[in-house]
């Protein structure tokens, strides 16, 4: 994933720029950067590793030899930006949030059109960044650029672009990422996540619609591109990864999580007979959970602490086994909630099982009696093609997939995975029998689809529900 945060002040933007930022550091944990523009110094950018050490921590000497009115902030797990850039539309720093699925094609169009090489990365691929800027400088203007790039683009892309003048602001095509604007007397602030002006003296300005372009000044945000008619924003904004304290098209991610875990508790078939407590995974889980609680009457327990000081979030470093590490070595048992206990634990959702299964296990082996789960979400069938939430290379990697798999071959028809997405089939049923023993629960039940789609309050065909139904 990665966040963003953008600024244009009447006064330097060096602070709220860098405070902004850092608010998105839940988002990422590989790559950091500001960059910023100045009457005095023109372009001026840094970019750090934040594998090891906090953003706050990598950029504390950059803020002070920086500034500006103008400034984009990006927290990334895999591109390098912000960019700066050099072309006929004259020099420009770019930030983009979103996947790329036809790179190799546009990489070819673009050197057919003049452009004489990309820099691969470490891992061999190109910073889709830069990619994005490329396919911006192959038309006369910046605004047909970007209008060009979002046509282009196989999958999703939101760009923030900052001249010496304004920052460019394009919510990708379908609105499946957010650009959320805040307001105060001496400017306007772009953002990922909404709570990460509110310490800085913004107040909710408005959301731009799915593929609007706007240009943000000190003075004023301007439309010059209307937001089209179709969004598919994407759904695990609020069940997972988006901040507790969030919203997005106006619905608190907190809220719906609350709803959500409280439609699970009405579907259930078990009850304070059955269970002692309710626990969330943390922190994804833990209002899920709450909302359970509070409609089961079950009571909601912590069995389990999040040692938060040094580890960081356990999906975002690159390799599997160092994330299953993480996971492990962060979660901390308390014995004296756990022993003897019947457990009903609700984590965001299910991808390939690994970490849920060895929390499981240490749960038994703190003494569990029984450990029931109940993921936030619908089984994930399909791996996402439009925000890189999960680093899945193959939807083999799903263990979904690879249960159906033992069942039906590894090449499955759609028709036959739709009918395992279907909640009332007997595959699907099934399914999630062959995904409790694989993982050791004593039971295991999902959020339903269409329950989960209620909890966000908006209609169906606002959001993006892919992952879990393949619907485009």
């Amino acid at each position: 994933m990665g966040g963003f945060f953008a600024t244009a002040l009447k006064e330097d933007c060096v602070f709220d720029l860098f405070y902004g930022t850092d608010y998105h550091s839940h988002l990422g944990t590989r790559r950091g950067g500001l960059a910023v523009h100045g009457s005095k110094d023109g372009f001026n950018r840094a970019i750090h590793s934040i594998e090891h050490s906090p953003f706050r921590t990598k950029f504390m000497k950059d803020v002070h030899e920086m500034e500006g009115n103008l400034g984009i902030g990006s927290i990334s797990d895999y591109d390098p930006q912000p960019l700066l850039v050099r072309s006929h539309h004259g020099t420009y720093s770019i930030v983009t949030v979103g996947k790329i699925n036809n790179s190799d094609d546009l990489v070819a169009e673009v050197f057919r059109g003049g452009n004489s090489h990309f820099f691969e990365m470490t891992d061999g691929d190109i910073n889709k960044t830069e990619l994005t800027a490329a396919i911006i400088n192959q038309k006369d203007n910046i605004i047909e650029g970007i209008k060009y790039a979002q046509e282009r683009i196989d999958g999703s892309m939101t760009i923030l672009l900052m001249t010496p003048d304004c920052i460019y602001l394009a919510r990708d095509k379908y609105g499946r990422t957010p650009i959320i604007i805040g307001k105060k007397d001496t400017g306007y602030c772009a953002t990922f996540e909404s709570h990460a002006y509110l310490n800085l003296g913004y107040t909710d300005y408005r959301e731009l619609g799915p593929g609007e372009i706007c240009a943000m000044t000190p003075e004023s945000v301007v439309t010059l591109v209307k937001p089209g008619s179709k969004m598919r924003i994407c759904t695990f904004l609020w069940i997972y990864y988006g901040y507790p304290s969030s919203h997005y098209e106006g619905i608190s991610v907190e809220e719906m999580r609350y709803r959500c875990g409280a439609k699970m508790a009405d579907r259930d078939n078990l009850s304070k007979d059955d269970i002692d407590v309710v626990a969330g995974v943390p922190d994804s889980g833990t209002a899920h959970a709450i909302g359970y609680a509070n409609q089961s009457g079950i009571p909601f327990s912590r069995p389990f602490i999040k040692y938060t000081p040094t580890w960081p979030r356990s999906f975002m470093p690159t390799h599997q086994n160092k994330r299953n590490l993480i996971a492990k070595m962060k979660l901390i048992p308390v014995h004296e909630l756990i022993d003897q206990k019947k457990l009903l634990i609700i984590d965001d959702s299910i991808v390939r099982g690994t970490q849920l299964r060895e929390t499981t296990e240490f749960l038994y082996q703190s003494g569990a009696k029984e450990v029931h789960i109940r993921p936030a979400c619908p089984p994930l069938l399909f791996g996402c093609k439009y925000i890189n939430f999960s680093r899945s290379n193959s939807e083999m990697e799903l263990i979904t997939r690879r249960v159906i798999a033992e069942e039906e071959g590894e090449k499955v028809d759609r028709v036959i995975l739709d009918d395992y997405a279907n909640p009332d089939s007997d595959r699907y049923h099934k399914m999630l029998e062959g995904i409790r023993k694989k993982l050791n629960f004593t039971s295991l039940s999902f959020n339903r689809l269409d329950d989960m789609i209620e909890a966000t309050g908006l209609d169906r065909d606002q959001l993006c529900t892919y992952c879990w139904d393949g619907r485009e």
